[in-house]
């Protein structure tokens, strides 16, 4: 009886299915290319690996015997699982698997977040079988968890002072000094530095991102990491801070915020993709890093 499959074995049993659907070995010599007599010495070795006999010639002419018709049904189940597993190795060669873990930092413009998706589109439009997550974090946490290894791209602003990371600058954005009705400056067109040095700020626990805000006032009792927490404390009346302008600008419009000494009190801050250094990435997140980088460099 066969035990473990060779090549050979395989050979002998397409050899056997081949005379089988020609309908004997006469009939099968046009279509293997071999010699009646060669296709009887290895359909007989193919009989004496198995231990019985697959089919018989006489005057009755060619016939498979019972044993023979069962080796077949299952000679052809074995060349379809055969030829199933060869259309799928060969689609994992050239298809994107895996998972993409992308870090967003908060309150993103509507424009950088159309870049994004036209990264996924990008990225959705290749041969690819791939969960991507996008998790939205603080730029600390996000910093965290790329060392962590448990993302594998962020987009944020960063202290870029990581030798574990690399760093693409993909945009800037825009940051006003802010304030609300209720606060002295509100009415105030053009207030001196005095008038300005006087208000209590809200504070920004990132120092990279406080070394570069025009003003730098004295007094400090509030204190948020996130754009919605800046804003309850401006809203109050009772604090300035800086907020992003796209995020600003619906509650300006409805007359809730002002901008104080716009241009002077303005600043730039950069976004960037990053990675961590040592993280060797797959195929899939190599792609989407590439889907990312182009869709950030449209004009």
């Amino acid at each position: 009886m066969l035990g473990q499959l060779h090549d050979l074995d395989l050979q002998l049993l397409r050899l056997f299915v081949r005379v089988v659907e020609c309908g004997g070995f006469s009939a099968a010599q046009g279509e293997l290319g071999l010699s009646q007599s060669s296709i009887s010495q290895q359909m007989a070795r193919l009989e004496t690996r198995l231990g019985y006999r697959l089919c018989s010639r006489g005057k009755g002419g060619f016939k498979v015997t019972p044993k023979g018709e069962q080796l077949l049904t299952a000679t052809r189940g074995l060349f379809e699982s055969i030829e199933a597993f060869r259309h799928q190795s060969n689609g994992v060669a050239g298809r994107l698997i895996g998972e993409v873990r992308l870090g967003l930092s908060e309150a993103l413009d509507q424009s950088v977040l159309q870049r994004v998706a036209d990264a996924i589109r990008r990225f959705r439009e290749r041969d690819e079988s791939v969960r991507i997550e996008l998790i939205s974090a603080m730029p600390g946490e996000m910093e965290r968890l790329l060392l962590q290894q448990r993302l594998d791209l962020a987009i944020g602003y960063f202290s870029r002072i990581q030798s574990a990371f690399d760093y693409r600058q993909l945009f800037t954005e825009t940051q006003h000094l802010y304030c609300a009705p209720g606060h002295p400056l509100f009415t105030d067109v053009a207030p001196n530095d005095e008038a300005l040095q006087a208000c209590d700020p809200v504070d920004h626990p990132y120092r990279f991102l406080r070394a570069d805000e025009p003003f730098q006032g004295k007094l400090c009792s509030a204190r948020s990491e996130q754009v919605e927490g800046t804003l309850a404390f401006i809203l109050s009346g009772k604090h300035v801070g800086y907020l992003p302008n796209h995020f600003a600008r619906s509650w300006e419009d409805k007359g809730l915020l002002r901008a104080v000494r716009q241009g002077e009190m303005s600043f730039e801050v950069e976004f960037h993709l990053a990675r961590h250094r040592a993280q060797v990435p797959g195929d899939a997140q190599k792609a989407f890093e590439q889907d990312l980088l182009a869709a950030f460099r449209k004009t």
